[in-house]
């Protein structure tokens, strides 16, 4: 039995998550980021509802139409007034509630509408929120596996990787996602807004594709990869540095938080001119586009999109450079905690499943060892019986000689 203690002892633990004998699979990558975003909306949408309402009552809201709704995980272009998700149906019947604060506004909304408001509107969007979530985190893996491979497969196994390969994998792996993603985002907003059946959504759908064309179901995609390709970049290439400065390979949930938190941070911070740019083109677009008709009976007019350097160039005249940096603090605030859990439960899951595979590779083998070494016992004892039997008819012959 000492050779399979020796096969237990060989499997390096903790060492390479990436080792191809027991690297997480893509279903449990699916699992582990599926779980990850559970986890991050039921923490981040009722902070998004309090912030959504407190502009509500304060007017601030850059349109009186549509306005943006996050549950921690993307972006949705959301109605006001009726069709929203925050709309007469989750707010207090009885009187208009009056908040002094976030802390006021969470404890009133608790109190007089009930818990569940806090996260009105979170069961649709979770709904293309999820999947996006999964083929963005799950591509990332892929790709930086691919990537990685590749790179050592040129440089030698023992070589440093290089700062561009995860900022490639995750500028990549966003890319994907937002394409796959921006048609399902565009229709359902559509049936949102027009509360349209699942027929008419489909004859809405050819009417779109005859008038805009194929093109026509990526209407924002190009403000939406503006922001959100160089956020992925700069977020996975900090976070992947830091893991390396620590010489961390297997994170704890406390490292992954700590350093999600940090690397979201950053990301967050430099890219907020770009999420600005982002913000007010989402608007003009569920304003012209999807919600041309919400709160007025003004016809609907011909959407035509402004370029993403002519919107920064007006923000800039108007604000100057404070704002392009307009939001900074609510962003960080928004972004750095939902980057935090993310990664943190994400990472938890990828430990489960790595360490589980371990424990498979190791019984495998143990099991493959046990029969290798019953094979010799019994091959060594068949030898033995014939050679006994061998002796014992040799005597035999002599004796009878005699």
């Amino acid at each position: 039995m000492a050779r399979s203690q020796t096969s237990s002892a060989s499997v390096p633990l903790g060492d390479d998550m990436d080792d191809s004998r027991f690297r997480i699979r893509p279903y449990q990558q699916i699992l582990s980021s599926c779980s990850g975003a559970l986890v991050t909306s039921l923490f981040m949408t009722p902070l998004d509802v309090v912030k959504t309402r407190l502009q509500a009552q304060q007017k601030v809201l850059i349109s009186n139409k549509c306005y943006l709704y996050c549950n921690g995980l993307m972006d949705h272009i959301c109605p006001c007034g009726p069709n929203g998700p925050m709309g007469p149906s989750a707010i207090s019947k009885r009187q208009p509630l009056h908040f002094n604060g976030t802390i006021d506004a969470f404890t009133k909304i608790s109190r007089y509408e009930g818990v569940p408001s806090l996260w009105s509107g979170l069961g649709p969007t979770l709904i293309l929120a999820l999947p996006t979530t999964v083929i963005y985190f799950v591509a990332y893996e892929q790709f930086r596996i691919r990537l990685k491979e590749l790179y050592q497969r040129k440089k030698g196994r023992d070589a440093e990787l290089p700062i561009w390969l995860p900022l490639l994998a995750g500028s990549s792996a966003r890319v994907l996602a937002v394409t796959i993603v921006n048609p399902l985002e565009l229709i359902r907003t559509k049936m949102q807004s027009e509360k349209l059946s699942y027929r008419e959504v489909g004859q809405a759908f050819r009417s779109m594709l005859r008038v805009q064309g194929v093109f026509g179901l990526w209407k924002g995609f190009f403000p939406t990869i503006l922001r959100d390709v160089p956020f992925s970049g700069i977020y996975w290439t900090t976070y992947e540095s830091i893991k390396k400065h620590f010489n961390v390979s297997q994170p704890s949930f406390a490292f992954s938080f700590a350093s999600g938190a940090v690397s979201g941070g950053v990301a967050a911070f430099i890219t907020v001119p770009f999420d600005v740019v982002k913000t007010h083109q989402q608007i003009a677009f569920g304003e012209q586009f999807l919600y041309a008709q919400n709160g007025d009976k003004a016809p609907k007019k011909p959407f035509k999109a402004i370029g993403t350097f002519e919107t920064m160039g007006r923000i800039f005249q108007m604000n100057g450079i404070r704002g392009l940096f307009a939001g900074l603090t609510p962003r960080l605030v928004k972004v750095a905690p939902a980057c935090a859990i993310m990664i943190a439960s994400f990472e938890y899951g990828k430990n489960f499943f790595y360490r589980y595979n371990v424990q498979r590779y190791q019984e495998k083998n143990d099991k493959a060892a046990a029969a290798n070494d019953a094979g010799v016992s019994t091959a060594v004892s068949s030898s033995t019986s014939g050679t006994l039997i061998s002796a014992s008819t040799h005597r035999s012959r002599q004796m009878n000689k005699y």
